[in-house]
């Protein structure tokens, strides 16, 4: 074989191992972004069903809106609503940034600025979202005492037992919930976030 054949069938090879590579590299980063994905499918489940939750107790609270009938049961119901309504929109964004990471079409550097910036914005959302959250156990109780039961807590000795029952049990709930969620979502995110760094051994 002549040096000018050999040559043409090396170029030849060396443009297909290359071709090869390339379509071998497309395929770890779309297993790779799947696999992250999958992670954050973890926790964007449960706050799909809690966010049903919420806006079916928000739209119970409106259509029992005149049943609240006091100026300030009124005032705790729309306080209720709007943050039953408003944290799982932003918590749902949120996740959906996340998620929604393209890993193909940015280089790594970038990936991981924008991941970083992201979660940092997750976390602290996470933390609003808990003190909210916390709230809200006083401002449903007595909302859900008048909707559910048509007891107003604040006009009676007799609601009292009310108070000192439920408020320290939805505390205890709240406090354990909470560090359980907290604690799945951590070890998702981690998870996820060393399938980034995964990403950096591939290159």
């Amino acid at each position: 074989m002549e040096l000018e054949e050999m040559q043409s069938v090396w170029s030849e090879i060396s443009g297909q191992l290359e071709k090869q590579k390339k379509l071998t590299d497309k395929m770890i980063i779309m297993m790779t972004q799947e696999q992250y994905r999958k992670k954050w499918n973890k926790i964007a489940y449960p706050e799909i069903f809690g966010s049903i939750i919420c806006f079916s107790v928000a739209l119970l609270i409106f259509i029992n809106i005149d049943k609240l009938e006091t100026w300030y049961n009124i005032l705790f119901g729309l306080a209720s609503a709007s943050i039953l309504i408003t944290l799982p929109i932003l918590s749902l964004r949120s996740i959906n940034k996340m998620s929604g990471i393209n890993f193909s079409n940015n280089s790594y550097k970038d990936t991981l600025i924008q991941y970083t910036k992201n979660k940092k914005q997750f976390q602290s959302l996470q933390k609003v979202a808990y003190y909210l959250s916390f709230i809200l156990i006083f401002l449903i109780l007595p909302v859900t005492s008048k909707i559910m039961g048509g007891k107003d807590m604040f006009t009676g000795i007799k609601n009292l037992w009310a108070l000192i029952i439920f408020i320290p049990i939805g505390i205890l709930f709240f406090v354990f919930f909470t560090k359980w969620v907290r604690k799945c979502y951590g070890n998702n995110i981690n998870e996820a976030e060393n399938i980034l760094k995964d990403l950096q051994a591939e290159e």
